[in-house]
């Protein structure tokens, strides 16, 4: 029988992004049990992610603040706040942007053993 494991997010180590997003991997990409890469990013106000894909399905759930999120497949800009969750799809080209002066939480699980963003067709 398997043995659970546990990761808590002050265990794992912070990866900054340009912009002042932080992001902390809480599924690890190693490891060999897992079909999907989770972390919590927190944004600073004004933050906003480029214009980006993934080769698989990214989900985003808001855990604190609010974002205007957008998708090349939709006409819309959507907002999310708290408990609001989007689904970007594969190869999709999508992004979004803190609104407000608080800080944006979110949950974001990659459906992938590997966390890829891919920016201006190069793999990043």
């Amino acid at each position: 029988m398997a043995k659970l494991k546990v990761t808590h997010y002050d265990d794992v180590p912070t990866e900054e992004f340009p912009g002042g997003a932080q992001y902390r991997t809480l599924v690890e990409e190693k490891s060999d049990d897992a079909e999907l890469v989770a972390g919590i990013q927190v944004s600073p106000p004004g933050y906003s992610t480029p214009n980006h894909s993934h080769p698989y399905v990214e989900i985003i759930t808001v855990i604190e603040g609010h974002a205007e999120a957008w998708s090349d497949g939709s006409a819309e800009v959507i907002h999310i706040g708290p408990g609001g969750t989007v689904i970007f799809p594969a190869n999709e080209c999508h992004g979004f942007r803190v609104v407000g002066e608080s800080y944006l939480k979110t949950y974001g699980i990659h459906i992938s053993k590997k966390r890829i963003v891919e920016m201006d067709g190069a793999a990043g």
